[in-house]
């Protein structure tokens, strides 16, 4: 089968690099927008071919999802052999459990939409749970920016930065980020209070008079990475703090709140298209290659073994 790869209208510049990486030309997006919001994707050129479609789901998540579900569906309709999702930020991935009666389960409920429009095969970059590869009807390849991330970092910072995990939950990441950077852990113990304000209480390891390196998977609306930044400086941590993240969001007061705080550089990944930055503009890590690595092994019917995250 013909390699061809379709790009979606969220992130086109980085389609752009794949497909370039690949040495092909991608399948522009033709996507028809109704005056009451309905989106109709048209796809061409893909009759009995190896299709990779292109299409992170941030914001805005919704008319996102709706036009990755869409496109599949219309790849599918145009006669693809073969369909794989390539969703370098999975929206709803944080939604994998139930915190009370009545909620639903957004990682499932998107997973199972994936799988009906067409999806044969799903990649992700560094996503939220790894309860997607559990939830989701179709093969899942979850693939890890934390090396390059790690590697471009290393060069910024000095030999005793402490990396430093913002919660509980990014604890695994951090211990990653330290064992590629021989740098000691440390933990801030935070509680959130609803999806826009958290609360950190404490801190877990010693920082005092070194630099710190928090990362994180993603950044949504920079409360979690505000309230730790507080505490490093609390426990005497020395102003140069980086933050690292695969996703920057950047929803809602993130680029106030990280523009005021005590950062000092900013380093994420080209996953989401950045329309809005914080001060100092973050500096940008693209996962171009690394995608570009794993559709042409995938293509090839290769192992991506040494591209998956650590689960």
């Amino acid at each position: 089968m013909n390699l061809r790869i379709v790009t979606g209208t969220a992130n086109p510049v980085l389609t752009d690099a794949i497909a370039a990486a690949l040495y092909t030309q991608p399948v522009p997006p033709v996507v028809e927008r109704f005056p009451d919001g309905e989106l109709r994707p048209v796809v061409n050129g893909v009759r009995g071919s190896d299709v990779y479609l292109v299409q992170p789901t941030g914001p805005p998540v919704n008319e996102n999802v709706m036009e990755l579900l869409l496109s599949l569906d219309a790849c599918r309709r145009a006669g693809a052999g073969r369909i794989t999702a390539v969703v370098p930020y999975f929206g709803y991935a944080r939604q994998d459990r139930r915190g009370q009666a009545g909620e639903a389960i957004g990682v499932r409920v998107v997973a199972d939409a994936l799988a009906s429009a067409g999806a044969q095969r799903l990649v992700v970059v560094d996503p939220h749970t790894v309860a997607l590869e559990a939830v989701c009807a179709v093969p899942v390849e979850m693939l890890t920016a934390v090396p390059a991330l790690a590697a471009a970092v290393g060069e910024r910072t000095s030999g005793d930065a402490v990396v430093v995990a913002p919660d509980l939950g990014a604890v695994k990441l951090a211990k990653h980020y330290a064992a590629l950077l021989s740098r000691p852990v440390a933990v801030v113990a935070k509680t959130r209070l609803t999806g826009r304000s958290v609360v950190a209480e404490d801190l877990i390891g010693d920082v005092d008079g070194r630099p710190a390196i928090v990362v994180d998977d993603m950044i949504s609306t920079g409360g979690t990475i505000e309230a730790a930044v507080r505490v490093l400086l609390g426990h005497g941590a020395t102003p140069e703090i980086a933050v690292v993240a695969t996703h920057g969001l950047f929803v809602d007061t993130a680029v106030a709140r990280l523009s005021r705080s005590a950062i000092r550089s900013l380093l994420i990944t080209d996953s989401v298209e950045q329309s809005v930055a914080p001060v100092p503009p973050p500096d940008t890590c693209s996962v171009a290659p690394l995608l570009a690595d794993a559709i042409g092994r995938l293509h090839r019917d290769e192992p991506l073994d040494d591209l998956l995250a650590h689960t």
